[in-house]
């Protein structure tokens, strides 16, 4: 009799931990779990990798779009009134030191185009690099100031005796009927203060729209 009940209690201690260990091992519990965190693991892995693939897509396009934009202050770089180029320091071209002069270049009957040369008649190398400021006077004595095209500035450096220009760009109005009456062109040379009056070409073509509509580039050689 002691030996059956002993048995029992013995067949009741297996069955108990066979059953903790069960539950312990279930699939369904702490493995199914793991599977869980591995796959949730893989998943923000996969996301972090797609955003760096994305931001580092965006960061390159970024630092091209920089470094495009800077492509000339690389070769050019400008400090207190003067620029370097290639390790050699150039000081900006100044007004009273260039012959400016404005011609009519239209290519066409429909595209109005006005060239404005400047010569360096000074004694020095000298920088004139960048876009002038351009200002446009009307008959009625008022003055417009013309907007920038979208261009990219060259280096534009000039020995004596060198020549630089750049353009106004504009449609022509064939109608007769233009509303702008342009006598004079105001000219303020790239990083200078002092300004120019250009008489307005003779034979140019009516402007199209408004003052507005025309448009300054920046300077380049005539090399």
């Amino acid at each position: 009799m002691k030996y059956t009940r002993i048995t029992a209690l013995a067949a009741i201690g297996v069955a108990a931990t066979l059953s903790l260990t069960a539950c312990g091992s279930d699939g369904s519990g702490k493995h199914s779990s793991s599977r869980g965190s591995s796959s949730l693991s893989s998943s923000s892995s996969d996301g972090g990798s797609k955003a760096e693939s994305s931001s580092g897509s965006g960061g390159a396009e970024a630092d091209n779009a920089k470094s495009g934009s800077g492509e000339n202050t690389k070769e050019e770089t400008a400090t207190n009134g003067a620029t370097t180029t290639g390790g050699k320091k150039v000081t900006f071209c100044k007004t009273e030191d260039l012959a400016i002069d404005a011609v009519d270049a239209a290519p066409d009957k429909d595209s109005g185009r006005i060239d404005i040369t400047m010569i360096n008649r000074g004694s020095t190398t000298c920088s004139a690099t960048g876009f002038a400021g351009v200002d446009i006077k009307d008959a009625d004595n008022t003055s417009n100031p013309i907007q920038r095209g979208h261009a990219q500035p060259r280096i534009t450096t000039l020995k004596p005796g060198d020549a630089a220009v750049f353009d106004l760009a504009y449609d022509i109005d064939n109608t007769g009927g233009s509303l702008a009456s342009p006598t004079n062109i105001l000219v303020t040379p790239p990083n200078e203060t002092h300004t120019v009056s250009l008489k307005w070409p003779a034979g140019a073509g009516e402007i199209k729209g408004a003052y507005t509509d025309v448009e300054v580039y920046p300077t380049h050689t005539t090399n």
